[in-house]
C-alpha cells in the first residue's frame, strides 16, 4: 500500500520562519510515514508544468535556522486574490480545476499552504471546491485575523529595533532628525513594536492619522530641552489626517500589477518636518531588509508548533482550517475566520497607552 502523501508550499511574501514551518512538516510527516511533496513557487507550483520536490527527513535538517523559504514563493500570478484594501478577486475556473487534476493525479492526501491574507484567501477558494487543504500564516505584518501572533513578526521587529540602535548614534552625531520608514502595510504592528524597542519619539501609525504641525511641535520641543536628536518611525501605511496613502507608482495604485504598492510616506515626513522646524531631517527605507536574514528564537519555535499543528490538522482531515495562536496555546480557526478582516492596532491598546505615559507622541 502507497504511503499517505501531503502536498505543502510557501506562498505570498517571503518571511523568517517558513523554513522552521517546513522543517516541522516534515518531521512531524515523517513519524507517520508519510510523503511530503514541497510545491515550488506557491500555488504557481500546482499548475502546469507542475513543479515539486520530495522532502526527505535528512535533507531538511538544519534549515530552520535559513531565512527565506527552501521552496521559492511569489505574490504575483493567477492566484491573486487581493487587489486592494478589502477587494476580493475570485480565482477563475479553469485554474481551480487544474489545481484538483494536480492534486489526484500525485495522489496528494492534504494540502498544508503557508501564507498571508491573500495566499489564505486563495486557500479558502480552493475548499470551498472541496480541495483539502488547510492554512498556516505567515506575516511579517502581524495583520491575519484570528491569530494572535505570526511567524516572522518579531523577526522583523527585531530588524527594526536594531536599525533604531544604529541610527540614533548617526543622528545624534549630525543633530539629525531620522525617519524611518517600515513595512506593515495597512497594519502599525511593527511600527508600533519595532518604535517601542528602539527607543522611537514619535510613532506613526495607519490607525492614527496624523497631522504634520504636531510632529513638528515634538521636534521643536525636543530641541528646546536640549535634546541631540529625534527619532521618528512611520509604517508605510501611515498618512495624514485627511491625506491618502502613498503609492510607489500610478500603475500599482491602479490595480494594474494587484494590490497596491505602499511606500513613500517616509519621505513626505522628513521633508515637511525639515521644513516646519529648520532642522536637518534624512529618511530611511527598511524595505525588503525586514524580510530577510535569519528568524528570531521565538519565530524558530513558533514555526515548528505551527508546522506540527498543519500535519495534526491534516492527520484529523480537518481541512479548510487555519492553525491559530490565542491565549497562548496553539490551536485551529476556520479560514474564513482568519481572512474576514485584517487585523489592526486598537488605538486605545496597552501598548500605545505606555507609550503616551512615557512621552512617545503619535502625531495625533
Amino acid at each position: 500500500m502507497a504511503a499517505f502523501r501531503i502536498g505543502i508550499f510557501t506562498s505570498g511574501g517571503d518571511c523568517p520562519g517558513l523554513n522552521a514551518v517546513i522543517r516541522a512538516v516534515v518531521a512531524a510527516a515523517s513519524q507517520h510515514g508519510w510523503e511530503v511533496y514541497g510545491f515550488i513557487d506557491g500555488f504557481e507550483g500546482l499548475l502546469s508544468p507542475v513543479r515539486y520536490r520530495i522532502l526527505e527527513e535528512n535533507a531538511t535538517v538544519g534549515i530552520a535556522s535559513l531565512g527565506g523559504t527552501i521552496l521559492g514563493t511569489t505574490n504575483r500570478g493567477r492566484f491573486a486574490t487581493r487587489v486592494g484594501l478589502g477587494q476580493i478577486q475570485q480565482i477563475p475556473k479553469a485554474v481551480l480545476d487544474e489545481v484538483w487534476e494536480t492534486v489526484e493525479g500525485l495522489e496528494i492526501g492534504g494540502l498544508i499552504c503557508i501564507g498571508g491574507d491573500g495566499s489564505l484567501t486563495a486557500a479558502q477558494q480552493l475548499f470551498e471546491v472541496k480541495l483539502p487543504i488547510v492554512g498556516v500564516p505567515k506575516t511579517i505584518d502581524n495583520d491575519i485575523s484570528a491569530t494572535s501572533i505570526s511567524f516572522g513578526f518579531y523577526s522583523a521587529v527585531e530588524f527594526v529595533t536594531q536599525a533604531l540602535d544604529r541610527l540614533r548614534s548617526t543622528a545624534t552625531s549630525h543633530r539629525r532628525v531620522m525617519v524611518v520608514e517600515v513595512m506593515g502595510r495597512y497594519a502599525g504592528w511593527i511600527a508600533l513594536f519595532g518604535g517601542l524597542a528602539g527607543g522611537a519619539d514619535v510613532i506613526l501609525l495607519p490607525e492614527i492619522p496624523f497631522h504634520y504641525e504636531k510632529i513638528a511641535h515634538e521636534v521643536r520641543k525636543r530641541i528646546a530641552e536640549g535634546a541631540l536628536q529625534t527619532m521618528i518611525v512611520v509604517a508605510e501605511g501611515a498618512r495624514p489626517d485627511h491625506g491618502q496613502f502613498v503609492t510607489q507608482d500610478e500603475e500599482t495604485e491602479k490595480g494594474v500589477l494587484g494590490e497596491i504598492r505602499l511606500g513613500g510616506i517616509g519621505r513626505h515626513v522628513a521633508k515637511m518636518v525639515e521644513q516646519m522646524t529648520g532642522q536637518e531631517s534624512r529618511e530611511v527605507v527598511l524595505g525588503h531588509l525586514q524580510r530577510g536574514g535569519p528568524p528570531t528564537a521565538l519565530d524558530r519555535n513558533l514555526g515548528m508548533l505551527f508546522g506540527v499543528a498543519a500535519v495534526r490538522l491534516v492527520e484529523q482531515k480537518r481541512f479548510g482550517e487555519m492553525v491559530a495562536f490565542q491565549n497562548g496555546h496553539v490551536g485551529s480557526v476556520p479560514i474564513r475566520e482568519a481572512i474576514r478582516a485584517t487585523k489592526t492596532v486598537p488605538p486605545d491598546c496597552e501598548e500605545i497607552a505606555a507609550a503616551r505615559a512615557v512621552g512617545i507622541a503619535f502625531g495625533d
